[in-house]
C-alpha cells in the first residue's frame, strides 16, 4: 500500500513538474452552528493569484466579518469560517493562477445544530386554575426529541390528561394545581449522534388572594373618643399585600387611621358619625385580588338639645313642657315627676296629663293647671347607647294655702305655739288676727310673732280664760289670700289609766295597765305608780312615759304580804286622778333569783356589744350582784368571770375578735344563791380594716397601717401605765383629771356613790381586770341638747327654767382592759325639775 502511494505522488510530480497543484485541507468539513474552523489550501507550484470562492460563485474579498481569507504566502491560503450558520453551509473552492495556467480544489462544509435550548426560562409562573404552558424551545439539526420528567420521574401523559407534550416541545398542564408545583426536567435527545441535553425550570403556581372579614359589621360610639377596629384576614400565594380604602380613597397611617404591618387591621381613631359606612379590605398578589366590605355603624348616644323651664298659673288652661333630643338610634324620650313615670298618650282617667312624641321630640301637657303640679320635672333620652337626663322646673304660681292641725292645748302660764303653714308662689305675707285686730296689738304682751320661709308661729302666754278660743292666720300674695281660724284651748290632766291585771312575785310585782282615755289634749310625761300596805301611808314612784308603755315593775316588796296599787298619769298641765286601787299578794319566798332575761345590741364599732338585762324575780332576798361570763363558740374556755353591781342592766363588751360567734351567760345572785344563766348568742361583724390578699401574693399590710397599729400599741402601753398609777399610787394624769375636773378624791376615798351606784369599781379574789361600771342616773327626751323644731307647747323664747346637772356626770372614769367593758343604768330614772310644766 505503502508503494502505491508513493507511486501516485511521484506519477503527479512528474506529470505537473511545469502545471500548477491545489490541495485543501481538510477535504471535508462539519461545523457546529455557532463554531469557527478554517481550511487551507496548499498550492503546488508557482501560483500568482490564490482566490477563494464561496458556493454561490461569488469571491470571497478580504475583510468580511463572518468568513476571513488570509495568505500565509506564494504557496498556501487561509479560508476561516467564523460563528457559523446554517448559511455557511456549500462548496467552497479554491482556485490558485499564474498567467494562464489555472488549478482548483473544492470542500464541502456541512454545518449543524447541537441541542440548544433559546428559550427555557426558570422560574415559570402560572395562576391556580389556569392551563399553563411551560416553554421549552429547544433546536438543532436534525431537530430534538424532548422528554419531560417530574420529581425524577417520566411524565407519562398517557396516564393523566392534564398534561400534554406540545409539538413545539412544551408542556401543557390543564387546570394546574399548587401541587403541581415544582421542578420540571426538559430534556432534548438526538439519536443520531447520541447527544443529550437537559433544562430544570422552575414552576411556581401562584394562588388568588382568599379574605374573609372577622366581623361583618362593626358597631362603634360616636363622640366618646373611643376608636373602632375593622379586621380582615386573607390568604393566598404568594403571600397577599392587604390595604383598606373607604369611599374609593386608599387609607393610610395618619391622623385619623392606623394600619397594622401586615395591612390586616384598620384602627379608626376618635371615631365621629361621619365615619360610618362601608369599608373596603383588598388583598392582592400576583394571581390577582380579591376584597371584602366591612360595615361600620356608628351610634349616636342620646343628648338632649332643649329643654327649658316653665311658669304657669294654677287653673290655667294648660301648660306644655317640650324635650328635644338628638342620638342614633332615634332615642325614646319620657317623662318623670316625682316617683311617678310618664309614657305615650294619656296618663290620667282625667286626662289631664298628655305626652306626645314625634321623631326626636317630645312634649308633656298638662291640663288644668294645679300647685302640685310644681317642681322639678326629669326628661330621659333613651337608645341602645345610653341614655342622658335633664331637668327642668315648673313654676305655678298660686294662691296661699294654709295646712296644719287647728287646735292646740295649753294651759295658763305655758307657752303655746300656734303654726301657720303657708304654701305659695310667689311667698306670701302672713298676719295674725284676733277679734278683727292684728296681732300683738300694743294691749298684749303675751303674744309673740317667729316668721320662717313657709311657717308663722304665733307664740302665746295664757293669762286668763279669756286668751283661749279663735285665732285668724291670713296668708296673702299676687295672685290672692286665704285666711284661716285656729282654736286655742285649755288643756286638761289626763284620765286615770286602767290597771289590768298585776303579776305578782316574792320581792317585785308587774303592774299591766292601758293609758288614760284622755289624755288632756297634750302628751303624757309620766306615770306614778304608788302602793302599801293595807292601812298605812302611799310609797310612790315615778316612771317616764315611753311609746307602746303598757307595765311597770315594783321593787322591794316583801314576801307573801298584801298590797294595794293605784296610778296616776301626769301631762304639762298636771296629775290627773288616781286609778281604783288593786290587790295583790306576793309570793313566798323562792330562795334563788330568776334568770335574768338577755338581749344584745350592736355598736358602732362591730367588735363591741352591749349586753342588756331585764331584772326578774329577786326571789325574796335583792340582788347581790350579777356575774357576766363569755367566750367564743369555737373554744372551749370562757373569759375570766366579770362581777357587776346589783343595780347594773347592762355590760359592754369590747375588743371582741371580728367575724367570731360568741355565747354569753349572765347569773343573777343574791343571800340564797345564784339563778340559772340567762344566755344568749350573737357574731360579731366583719373587720372593716380587713385588706383583701394582694393578687401577686404580696403583704397584706402597707408600711402606713403597721406604723398605725406601733403607735395604737405604744399609746396603750402609756394609758394602762397612768391607769395603773392611779388605782395603786394615786398618781397620774387620770389622779390629776379626777381632782381637778371632777372633784373627785381618787379611787381610795369612800363616798356614797359606791351605794347610790353613780361609779362602782370592783376587783375580785381572783385579779380579774378593773372593769368600768357606769349608771346612767337621768334619762330625759332630746338629750342630744341640739335645738328642736318648735310644736304647739314649745316655746319660742329662752325657758327661764335652767336643768339642774349633777357635777358627777361632768366626768368620768374609764378603765380599759383586753376583756370588757361594763356600764351599768339604774332600772328607774330619778324625777328633774327642768321643764316639767311644760306640755
Amino acid at each position: 500500500m505503502l508503494q502505491i502511494r508513493d507511486l501516485i505522488w511521484g506519477l503527479l510530480f512528474a506529470g505537473c513538474a511545469a502545471a500548477i497543484q491545489v490541495q485543501i485541507t481538510p477535504t471535508q468539513g462539519e461545523i457546529s452552528v455557532g463554531e469557527s474552523k478554517f481550511f487551507l489550501c496548499e498550492v503546488v507550484g508557482d501560483a500568482k493569484d490564490i482566490d477563494w470562492y464561496t458556493p454561490s460563485g461569488e469571491k470571497i474579498l478580504p475583510n468580511r466579518p463572518d468568513i476571513f481569507v488570509s495568505r500565509g504566502d506564494e504557496t498556501m491560503s487561509t479560508l476561516t469560517i467564523y460563528h457559523a450558520n446554517v448559511d455557511s453551509a456549500g462548496i467552497y473552492k479554491c482556485v490558485a493562477r499564474n498567467g494562464d495556467k489555472e488549478a482548483q480544489a473544492t470542500v464541502q462544509v456541512k454545518i449543524f445544530q447541537k441541542i440548544t435550548f433559546q428559550s427555557a426560562p426558570s422560574p415559570q409562573e402560572f395562576n391556580e386554575g389556569d392551563d399553563a404552558d411551560i416553554v421549552c424551545d429547544v433546536v438543532s439539526s436534525p431537530p430534538p426529541a424532548i422528554i419531560w420528567k417530574h420529581k425524577g420521574s417520566r411524565i407519562q401523559v398517557a396516564k393523566d390528561v392534564r398534561f400534554k407534550i406540545m409539538v413545539n416541545g412544551h408542556l401543557q398542564i390543564r387546570g394546574i394545581k399548587k401541587i403541581d408545583e415544582g421542578m420540571y426536567n426538559c430534556e432534548a435527545r438526538i439519536m443520531a449522534r447520541g447527544e443529550i441535553d437537559f433544562k430544570m425550570i422552575k414552576v411556581v403556581v401562584n394562588v388568588l388572594p382568599t379574605i374573609r372579614a372577622r366581623l361583618s359589621e362593626v358597631n362603634a360610639t360616636a363622640d366618646s373618643d373611643r376608636s373602632a377596629l375593622l379586621a380582615c384576614d386573607a390568604d393566598g400565594f404568594p403571600e397577599p399585600t392587604v390595604t383598606w380604602a373607604h369611599n374609593n380613597v386608599v387609607l393610610e397611617t395618619g391622623n385619623k387611621y392606623s394600619v397594622s404591618d401586615d395591612g390586616s387591621e384598620l384602627l379608626i381613631k376618635s371615631v365621629k358619625k361621619v365615619d360610618e359606612g362601608d369599608y373596603t379590605c383588598i388583598a392582592k398578589n400576583k394571581a390577582g385580588e380579591k376584597a371584602e366590605e366591612v360595615s361600620l355603624n356608628v351610634f349616636v348616644k342620646p343628648r338632649i338639645t332643649y329643654l327649658n323651664n316653665q311658669t304657669a298659673s294654677e287653673f290655667d288652661e294648660q301648660v306644655t313642657l317640650t324635650c328635644e333630643a338628638s342620638g342614633d338610634p332615634t332615642p325614646t324620650i319620657s317623662w318623670s315627676f316625682q316617683n311617678r313615670v310618664f309614657t305615650e298618650g294619656e296618663q290620667s282617667l282625667d286626662r289631664n296629663i298628655v305626652v306626645r312624641t314625634h321623631a326626636r321630640v317630645s312634649s308633656l301637657t298638662l291640663k288644668n293647671v294645679l300647685f302640685t303640679y310644681a317642681g322639678q320635672y326629669l326628661c330621659t333620652a333613651s337608645n341602645s347607647i345610653g341614655q342622658d337626663i335633664k331637668q327642668l322646673y315648673l313654676e305655678v304660681r298660686y294662691a296661699p294655702k294654709i295646712l296644719g292641725p287647728v287646735t292646740v292645748y295649753t294651759w295658763e302660764g305655758n307657752a303655746a305655739n300656734i303654726s301657720c303653714e303657708v304654701e305659695a308662689y310667689p311667698g306670701a305675707s302672713v298676719v295674725w288676727f284676733r277679734d278683727g285686730l292684728q296681732l300683738p296689738s300694743s294691749n298684749t304682751t303675751n303674744m309673740k310673732i317667729y316668721n320662717t320661709p313657709t311657717i308663722s308661729y304665733l307664740e302665746i302666754t295664757p293669762d286668763s280664760q279669756n286668751d283661749f278660743g279663735s285665732y285668724n292666720c291670713t296668708a296673702t300674695n299676687v295672685m290672692g289670700s286665704e285666711s284661716k281660724e285656729f282654736i286655742l284651748i285649755q288643756a286638761e290632766v289626763p284620765s286615770s289609766p286602767e290597771i289590768e291585771q298585776v303579776e305578782p312575785f316574792s320581792s317585785t310585782a308587774v303592774v299591766k295597765f292601758e293609758e288614760p282615755d284622755s289624755m288632756g289634749g297634750v302628751p303624757i310625761i309620766k306615770y306614778r305608780v304608788e302602793w302599801r300596805l293595807t292601812g298605812q301611808d302611799w310609797t310612790g314612784k315615778e316612771h317616764y312615759a315611753s311609746d307602746d308603755m303598757t307595765a311597770i315593775t315594783i321593787v322591794g316588796l316583801k314576801p307573801e304580804t298584801t298590797y294595794e296599787v293605784k296610778m296616776s298619769a301626769i301631762n304639762g298641765k298636771g296629775e290627773g286622778e288616781s286609778s281604783l286601787p288593786s290587790t295583790f299578794k306576793t309570793e313566798p319566798v323562792q330562795g334563788e333569783p330568776s334568770a335574768p332575761i338577755l338581749e344584745v345590741k350592736v355598736q358602732e364599732r362591730g367588735n363591741t356589744l352591749k349586753v342588756n338585762w331585764i331584772k326578774q324575780d329577786d326571789g325574796g332576798s335583792p340582788i347581790k350582784h350579777y356575774l357576766v361570763r363569755y367566750k367564743a363558740k369555737h373554744v372551749s374556755d370562757w373569759k375570766p368571770e366579770i362581777r357587776i353591781p346589783h343595780n347594773s342592766e347592762y355590760v359592754m363588751l369590747s375588743g371582741l375578735d371580728w367575724n367570731t360567734e360568741y355565747e354569753v351567760h349572765v347569773v343573777a345572785e343574791n343571800q340564797q344563791g345564784k339563778s340559772e344563766p340567762g344566755v344568749i348568742s350573737f357574731r360579731t361583724a366583719t373587720d372593716p380594716t380587713t385588706i383583701p390578699d394582694a393578687v401577686d401574693g404580696g403583704s397584706g399590710l402597707g408600711t402606713g397601717a403597721i406604723v398605725g397599729i406601733l403607735i395604737v400599741v405604744f399609746f396603750l402601753l402609756l394609758v394602762g401605765v397612768d391607769v395603773t398609777c392611779y388605782f395603786l399610787n394615786k398618781c397620774g394624769l387620770l389622779m390629776c383629771i379626777a381632782v381637778n375636773f371632777c372633784g373627785k378624791a381618787g379611787p381610795g376615798a369612800k363616798s356614797k356613790d359606791m351605794e347610790e351606784g353613780q361609779a362602782a369599781f370592783t376587783k375580785d379574789e381572783s385579779k380579774e381586770p378593773i372593769v368600768e361600771v357606769r349608771t346612767e342616773e337621768e334619762q330625759t327626751p332630746n338629750q342630744g341638747g341640739g335645738p328642736t323644731e318648735p310644736n304647739e307647747t314649745t316655746p319660742l323664747t329662752e325657758p327661764d327654767g335652767k336643768t339642774v346637772k349633777d357635777d358627777s356626770t361632768k366626768c368620768e372614769t374609764e378603765v380599759k382592759n383586753a376583756t370588757a367593758e361594763v356600764k351599768t343604768v339604774p332600772n328607774e330614772a330619778p324625777q328633774t325639775n327642768g321643764n316639767e310644766s311644760k306640755a
